[in-house]
């Protein structure tokens, strides 16, 4: 894409022109606009100055004094900016950050290595390649997310005869088909040219009733003699015999909006060398750690980071990732890389690399126009995670975005960090268990002083803290990266290893969607190496504790330290256990928060106006007068509005109590089941709305947050086991 075709991430203007942000930019524009940066020499002497500037700032050695008070005023800075709006603002705290865990690495290797035996060798080393690790991605994450593209929609032509044809591919396998026709019947009610539009099923099931189903709804349907190389085999196979131009593809429990298409399409006429277009994923039903650890809506989960940050940080780097569902892909590219790709398990991210390779455009709208169902049980998440993990290894292996031709410097780091992040599972394990390593054979990990340790590592963790919080804010709150990685870590370990090692090993899991839990239970096999840690943890507690008595001097400054950090790691690992505690889930089709106008008709040919309270595909929460007397089981109609569009729908009422009235539907024949999917789930508006607009992230409160949630993790842990050893 050309730099004129791409939308500018400043394009808006501030609203007054006398705040700070406008300060700054006006400051800078006019800095940027002397006539002497039009030279080129002046410009390599710049960056020449800054990389000498930046390297006197990481190496210049202090004392613990001088680093104190460099440390001091550094963080006091970022502080301040943290408080002035605008992107300057975030680019200077992330220069303040990279400042500061740049000095710690490099006095890191130049102070704290001198190891003089082996058991101090071989607990410091380990931890040293974790931290350096940790640095990496930390790194490429400021360079991924400093500048978010903030792309915009493009409006269609005028002239619809213009428009391109479209096949809507809906891959299923294993769902049962009560998740797959929501997807259906709003893949139908797309807002495109009829005669141009073609939604396909691809049942690699091979059952009966979808083929029925999709007949009786006119759909096409799609199946093949074999499952090999499972979703992107089943999506290959389908491109044999369908020939539209553009394929829009959907996992079949992931609803489209109507506007799907004409919300996404623009863009392909404004670039003409862009070949695959993503859209967020979002889940209208709780994954597990939102749904055992009650934030769902309250807090960002654990996939909003990704599709809120990172992939619009990526599309300015023109590397936006294909993530196997809720995208466009135009058919002449998508075959001249040979389909789908089928090397790897995340077959998603690797056609995207294939695309990026030969040259063409990728992007990423960050407009939420569908939503699909979360994983129910934390087995499953972890299972989907294991599978992300292994793919992504597999992509590192055997086609390393930092090798091979046609990718750009940024496109490379882009594709790398979404590899390396799915490295963190040794890392992850190593900073749970570090400070036992002194607790229990008295290690000394960093050949320095405690409060030497604490002067260079406390101002690199605050500095990555507060500058993560400014830029994640609406999408990760802090200290949650470490819940989840604490959770996957022990999990992802071993599969991305092996997969790196040996990329043929492995298979395609599928993610079971559509379930329910009919009774809460802790799950003592997923929880099992969480419990162990937590366990040694607190036995390295008890140990400093016994030690503490006969320290003295700098030796009770580093049992102090090493237990603190213990204790942290102690919540972290009780926060894991707490996910464990699977809660139930009595809906296998969720309900979902909308008020919409309403109208009640009942038998007697009375009406009330009402609105909806929520949706699902099998009844409605409506919000009535206190006063209304409904009597249980009561049948009537309810009627739902989009312009001038008026379905209406039998059902029966099952709750009525302090202005709730709870209503089922009745016999909804798949005409009245694909009007209801138009007037609810594929609406425009439907997912925009909740989209990162939870409360921003503030690092105490989220911190506080955590220690609630492990405390009440080692809570339930110690309750469950009290009653497992009760005699039956």
């Amino acid at each position: 894409m050309s730099v004129d075709q791409r939308p500018q991430a400043d394009e808006v203007a501030d609203a007054d022109s006398h705040s700070p942000q406008a300060h700054w930019r006006t400051v800078v524009h006019a800095i940027t606009a002397w006539e002497i940066w039009t030279h080129p020499l002046a410009r390599v002497a710049a960056v020449v100055f800054s990389a000498l500037l930046m390297g006197l700032v990481i190496s210049v050695p202090l004392d613990l004094q001088g680093q104190v008070l460099f440390s001091l005023g550094s963080f006091g800075a970022a502080l301040l900016l943290s408080k002035t709006p605008g992107r300057l603002s975030t680019l200077a705290m992330i220069v303040l950050s990279i400042s500061a865990s740049s000095r710690y690495i490099f006095w890191r290797f130049t102070d704290t290595i001198g190891f003089t035996n082996w058991v101090d060798a071989a607990f410091g080393y380990g931890l040293v390649l974790a931290e350096l690790y940790a640095f990496a991605v930390l790194l490429i994450g400021y360079l991924q997310t400093a500048w978010p593209l903030q792309r915009r929609p493009v409006p269609m032509p005028a002239d619809v005869s213009t428009w391109p044809s479209v096949d809507v591919f809906i891959p299923s396998y294993n769902e049962p088909l009560e998740v797959v026709r929501q997807t259906v019947f709003s893949a139908m009610s797309l807002d495109w040219p009829q005669d141009r539009l073609h939604v396909y099923v691809l049942d690699d099931g091979r059952r009966p009733d979808f083929r029925e189903f999709c007949e009786e709804l006119g759909v096409g349907y799609i199946i093949r003699d074999n499952n090999h190389h499972a979703k992107a085999g089943n999506i290959n196979a389908a491109l044999k015999v369908t020939s539209s131009e553009y394929i829009a593809i959907f996992d079949c429990d992931h609803i489209p909006t109507r506007s799907f298409l004409q919300v996404c399409m623009g863009w392909f006429f404004k670039d003409t060398n862009l070949v695959m277009l993503q859209t967020p994923h979002v889940f209208f039903s709780p994954d597990p750690f939102e749904r055992n650890l009650d934030t769902f809506h309250r807090m960002p989960n654990e996939g909003e980071l990704f599709y809120g940050i990172v992939q619009d940080g990526n599309d300015l780097w023109n590397a936006s990732f294909f993530c196997g569902s809720c995208a466009i892909i135009r058919r002449k590219e998508l075959l001249e890389v040979g389909g789908i790709a089928v090397e790897t398990v995340t077959e998603d991210a690797h056609t995207a690399l294939k695309l990026a390779r030969l040259g063409y455009n990728t992007a990423y709208l960050e407009v939420p126009q569908a939503a699909g169902l979360a994983t129910e049980s934390l087995s499953g998440h972890v299972g989907q995670r294991i599978r992300w993990a292994r793919g992504m290894a597999q992509i590192a292996r055997t086609d390393n975005p930092l090798f091979g031709k046609g990718l750009k410097f940024g496109q490379r780091l882009c594709y790398l960090n979404a590899m390396l992040h799915f490295f963190y599972g040794l890392p992850r394990l190593v900073f749970l268990t570090a400070p036992l390593a002194y607790l229990f054979f008295d290690a000394h990990v960093f050949q320095a002083t405690a409060l030497m340790i604490t002067a260079y590592a406390l101002p690199h963790l605050a500095h990555a803290s507060v500058t993560n919080s400014r830029i994640q804010g609406r999408f990760r709150h802090s200290f949650w990266n470490e819940v989840y990685e604490s959770v996957l870590a022990w999990y992802i370990m071993r599969p991305v290893i092996v997969a790196f090692i040996n990329p043929k090993l492995g298979k395609f899991n599928v993610t079971a969607k559509g379930g329910v839990i009919e009774k809460a239970y802790f799950d003592w096999t997923i929880a099992r190496p969480y419990v162990v840690l937590l366990l040694v943890n607190l036995v390295g507690i008890a140990v400093g504790i016994w030690k503490l008595f006969s320290a003295d001097g700098d030796e009770t400054t580093t049992l102090v330290i090493n237990m603190v950090w213990t204790v942290y790691n102690i919540i972290l690992l009780g926060a894991s256990v707490a996910v464990a505690s699977e809660t139930r889930q009595i809906r296998g089709t969720p309900r979902v928060a909308a008020a919409l106008p309403a109208v009640i008709r009942f038998e007697n040919g009375r009406t009330l106006v009402c609105k909806t309270e929520d949706f699902s595909q099998h009844g409605l929460g409506l919000t009535v007068p206190p006063e209304s007397d409904i009597p249980m089981g009561s049948k009537l109609s309810v009627s739902l509005f989009r312009s001038d569009e008026e379905g209406v729908f039998p059902a029966v009422v099952t709750f009525n109590g302090k202005g709730r009235l709870g209503v089922k539907f009745d016999n909804l024949t798949l005409p009245q089941q694909a009007e209801l999917a138009s007037l609810t789930f594929a609406r425009a508006d439907a997912w925009i709305a909740t989209w990162g607009t939870g409360q921003r992230d503030k690092p105490l409160r989220s911190l506080g947050s955590v220690i609630t949630i492990g405390l009440r993790g080692m809570g339930q842990l110690a309750s469950t086991a009290v009653k497992s050893l009760k005699p039956r």
